[in-house]
């Protein structure tokens, strides 16, 4: 259970992939009004080498969840549905009750990142808002380039996913 929240922050975050799989990126944009009424903002965004677009929707948050340190009270918003839904119709919940198995009795892909982001809001109070990808929302937009943007670095600069790749070797992907 969260522990009661007094600071409020704004998230918005966005993952990416060039190729599913393929390398891939998130971008995080998290927005706070300290005591004085100064407006803060935080950009976060990181790169990997070999990764899905849905794993990059899913480490955004955990990376903005995170980089709070201290309780918060954090409206989330994101373009992907996957990530939305999964808490606002309960698919999370219902994927714990029953040992982490879909309704059609498969193993949930991406487990590993679904159980970091559940311990990532934990502590918080969170609300998920699903905004329309592409369609003029500018925290959303700055939220995708910073992902497209970590998605296309380097080789070099791009870190290993070695979630994806454990669930490749076991064939869940």
């Amino acid at each position: 259970m969260a522990v009661p929240a007094t600071a409020r922050v704004t998230v918005y975050t966005d993952g990416s992939s060039k190729g599913n799989p393929g390398p891939g990126g998130y971008g995080a944009v998290l927005l706070f009004v300290d005591a004085a009424g100064v407006e803060h903002r935080k950009e976060l965004s990181a790169g990997y080498a070999l990764t899905t677009n849905n794993r990059m929707e899913l480490m955004a948050p955990i990376a903005a969840l995170e980089a709070l340190t201290r309780p918060c009270q954090v409206e989330l918003h994101s373009d992907s549905q996957y990530l939305v839904n999964a808490f606002t119709k309960g698919w999370v919940a219902r994927w714990q009750r029953t040992g982490w198995r879909t309704a059609g009795k498969k193993p949930v892909k991406n487990r590993d990142l679904w159980e970091r982001l559940l311990a990532a809001v934990a502590p918080h109070e969170v609300s998920w808002t699903w905004v329309k990808g592409h369609a003029g929302d500018d925290l959303n937009e700055t939220c995708d380039r910073l992902a497209v943007s970590a998605a296309s670095r380097d080789a070099s600069e791009l870190a290993e996913d070695a979630g994806f790749l454990a669930q490749k070797r076991e064939g869940l992907l």
